[in-house]
């Protein structure tokens, strides 16, 4: 009797978010749309950087290629980076196209990332431009990106664009993981509510964001999340409740390059928010790992009935198309509860970090606690 009644439960949940939540799951390539005004807007790329030698020229000389009609500059602020990520940058773009400065001393109350991106902000303002991409050392751009982006916001009236890159997804670890994580971020931020401005969810992929400059001052500017880790989706927050339109989509074009080997790493990536995302209670902690367990475990567990079936059948039809997104066969849509309890193990141990004052934990920085 328990077993049907948790089954038909799951069922529930799963026909919820197969019909009822924005279509999250249908995974498009959403890049290339609308034209560029004439003249168009102008653009300053800010990229923070700290020990990213490995990247960074991939990532600025994407950049640097952009076939872009408009004025176009990057900048990119070095975090004390000691490994030649500065080095690395410069050798990838011409001096006129780019700017490289040495992060200040990281001040009290702001994340790493955040101080780094406020001082590139800082100094593309004296240019002016009508938008700043902001985007990370690990990212390829396709040659059309920024102007695609700055024509999705032109013509959708838009005040932040972002593409959500797509992950590297070579590796086993990286195959397993991968897909998954997508599915659950646009799980919790589905594209199609972020666009509608009756509703108040607002998510952003803090790899390639375009921003308004106008936008950005009017909610306060980098400043007023300084503090954040999470810092994509604030950023999407703060200015969706100032009035601004904000747009979210995927693109196979924009290329994450950061490879993950193993499932350690992974395990550590995705425990360094969790905890933040559940706004540091243990009370939702515990309610977020039974919910996972109810959603993605129950099916499994329940399959000899036919509610746990139908269950567990809609689970993988709606994991599906990520798969399919990442070239990655239909049979791991069956493997997503071994995947989610993965996730559920990270989003504890993020709990245990936090606690032992190592929450956040990136490039050597303790960010969260």
């Amino acid at each position: 009797m328990i077993a049907e009644i948790l089954g038909a439960a799951s069922a529930a949940i799963w026909l919820y978010l197969l019909v009822g939540r924005g279509g999250f799951w249908r995974f498009r390539d959403a890049a290339g749309v609308g034209a560029l005004p004439t003249p168009p807007p102008s653009v300053v790329a800010v990229v923070p950087a700290r020990n990213e030698a490995e990247t960074v020229g991939r990532a600025i000389g994407s950049l640097a290629a952009q076939r872009y009609p408009g004025a176009f500059h990057i900048v990119l602020v070095d975090d004390a980076s000691s490994d030649g990520t500065a080095e690395a940058a410069r050798a990838a773009a011409p001096t006129e196209l780019l700017t490289v400065i040495r992060s200040a001393p990281l001040p009290p109350g702001w994340t790493g990332k955040l101080w780094a991106v406020e001082q590139g902000v800082r100094e593309a303002a004296r240019l002016r431009p009508d938008y700043l991409l902001l985007t990370d050392a690990d990212i390829a751009h396709a040659l059309g990106n920024a102007a695609s982006l700055a024509a999705r916001a032109e013509s959708g009236g838009y005040a932040l664009v972002s593409y959500m890159a797509t992950l590297e997804c070579r590796t086993f670890a990286e195959r397993a993981v991968v897909p998954a994580f997508v599915f659950f971020f646009f799980m919790l931020y589905p594209p199609a509510w972020t666009a509608d401005p009756r509703r108040a969810t607002a998510g952003a992929a803090g790899g390639c964001m375009l921003v308004r400059r106008e936008a950005l001052e009017r909610m306060g500017g980098i400043e007023s999340i300084r503090g954040e880790l999470i810092d994509d989706c604030a950023l999407a927050r703060a200015i969706k409740r100032g009035g601004g339109r904000v747009w979210l989509g995927l693109s196979a074009a924009t290329r994450s390059i950061r490879s993950y080997q193993t499932f350690g790493e992974l395990f550590r990536t995705i425990s360094r928010t969790a905890f933040t995302q559940l706004r540091h209670s243990y009370a939702i902690l515990a309610g977020t790992v039974a919910g996972l367990a109810l959603t993605y475990l129950v099916p499994p567990c329940t399959a000899l009935r036919p509610f746990g079936a139908l269950a567990w059948l809609m689970m993988s039809v709606c994991y599906y198309p990520a798969l399919r997104f990442y070239r990655r066969s239909a049979w791991w849509a069956p493997c997503l509860p071994l995947v989610a309890a993965f996730y559920m193990a990270a989003t504890a141990y993020s709990a245990i970090a936090y606690r032992r004052g190592a929450g956040g934990m990136w490039k050597g920085r303790a960010q969260d606690g």
